[in-house]
């Protein structure tokens, strides 16, 4: 389970009462590789295979899309959720993220957070303007996306991220307490079912990061949206790789920051 029940004391219409929430589990999940801790995430429990296929594709530790990993669970905690998982690679086959030194947790919020440096990656999705949505279908695939949380509905706790294919048809939707936890369960999703390939457009609630940007970059994913606002940083990775970034993506509105030409504006 990835929800559990608290007691409360809830102020209302000018007054205490008792009542019982659902909230949603944050969990430590350790990764290692090849027995070494690569990174300690905060996530919410479930598609723990997803996440670490997606992370460790987008942190660009291994990129090879076509062979399967050898991922194994190492620890569960006395509530049953998985604490830790190893994954074995041959060494040939490890890419240069897995020298990315981290000094601390990453936190629900913030995936870049225990990194020394940044990565970037050297795809550049400009070429790839062949893909065109309308705003009725970008405001659709937002609606779809907002009707295939669970795990918001019940906690309002989750953040979402789901692919959509260029005939804006979804693909796969994924919730997580972080929204870098979400990208990364969605990635690794597409990867496990050789799907990643089909994916045209992410959608993410919530706001836009830098890291959510090159995660994006990485899967070669050419539109992003969100719910919320993007950081300068994301609009200039966003630029200058080619993303089509969109912002504010609510209530039948949006803003579009890079590369419009992906979006029909007339």
């Amino acid at each position: 389970m990835n929800i559990e029940v608290f007691n409360g004391l809830k102020f209302e219409n000018n007054q205490f009462c008792s009542t019982q929430d659902v909230l949603l589990v944050e969990h430590p999940l350790k990764i290692a590789v090849n027995g070494k801790i690569f990174t300690v995430t905060m996530q919410t429990p479930g598609n723990e295979m997803n996440l670490v296929r997606g992370l460790l594709y987008t942190e660009n530790v291994y990129t090879n899309i076509d062979s399967v990993l050898d991922i194994s669970v190492v620890e569960t905690s006395k509530e049953g959720y998985i604490s830790k998982i190893n994954v074995d690679i041959d060494n040939k086959f490890i890419d240069v993220g897995i020298g990315v030194e981290r000094n601390q947790i990453s936190v629900s919020s913030c995936g870049v957070c225990g990194k020394t440096e940044l990565s970037e990656s050297q795809n550049d999705l400009a070429n790839l303007s062949e893909i065109l949505f309308s705003s009725e279908q970008l405001n659709s695939m937002f609606n779809t996306m907002n009707s295939s949380q669970p795990l918001f509905e019940s906690t309002g706790g989750s953040h979402a991220c789901s692919a959509f294919n260029k005939s804006s048809q979804l693909i796969i939707t994924q919730e997580d307490v972080g929204r870098h936890n979400a990208v990364d369960k969605v990635i690794g999703t597409l990867l496990l079912e050789k799907k990643l390939s089909e994916a045209s457009i992410l959608l993410v609630s919530g706001r836009i990061s830098y890291e959510i940007v090159a995660k994006c970059i990485a899967a070669k994913i050419p539109i992003l949206a969100a719910v919320s606002a993007p950081s300068t940083l994301a609009v200039d990775l966003a630029q200058k790789k080619g993303i089509t970034l969109i912002g504010f993506c609510r209530n039948n509105h949006f803003t579009i920051y890079t590369h419009k030409e992906r979006i029909r504006t007339k």
